[in-house]
């Protein structure tokens, strides 16, 4: 029989390993939990920018009889135009808010009409520059529910640019 016993050596040799292994999973959840914030990101501006052309293009082919509602009254109006007899489509399909996963979605209202989009949520976006040209106003912002996705048109619909 040995003069000492080191079987209290191998606990606490294991129980080091176990706290080193709970520190890194802790990093790696981090890191995990940042990407997955990144990726919900980038959706949510794909998905803004998704609304942003169906409501550039509802409001370029609005008829001429009807130039005093060009805008959309509601995002359904996107998927199935109802100003046209045939089916006129400028979404597939109503997304939804990739930050909070819900339908629900702020609308910027022009009168009865939906120019625009923005996410309802109030996290800090990751992103704070570095944007595309047609997002260049979401520079800076401090909450999500900031980030406005919009078609202001330059000049009235359906009327031809002329050239001097």
């Amino acid at each position: 029989m040995p003069p000492y016993n080191l079987g209290g050596f191998t606990f606490l040799g294991l129980m080091m390993i176990i706290a080193i292994m709970g520190v890194a999973l802790l990093a790696v959840g981090e890191v995990w939990h940042t990407a997955q914030r990144r990726e919900k990101e980038q959706s949510l501006l794909f998905v803004g920018d998704q609304f942003r052309n169906a409501i550039h293009a509802y409001y370029q082919h609005a008829p001429v009889a009807n130039k005093q509602q060009p805008y959309p009254t509601s995002l359904e109006d996107l998927l199935k135009d109802p100003r046209y007899p045939s089916t006129q489509r400028y979404l597939r399909q109503l997304y939804l808010d990739p930050i909070r996963g819900s339908a629900e979605w702020g609308l910027l209202k022009k009168g009865d009409g939906i120019y625009g989009v923005y996410s309802l949520s109030e996290e800090t976006p990751i992103k704070q520059s570095n944007f595309r040209l047609a997002d260049k106003d979401l520079e800076s912002k401090s909450k999500y529910s900031e980030w406005f996705f919009m078609y202001v048109p330059t000049q009235p619909a359906n009327k031809p640019i002329v050239k001097p």
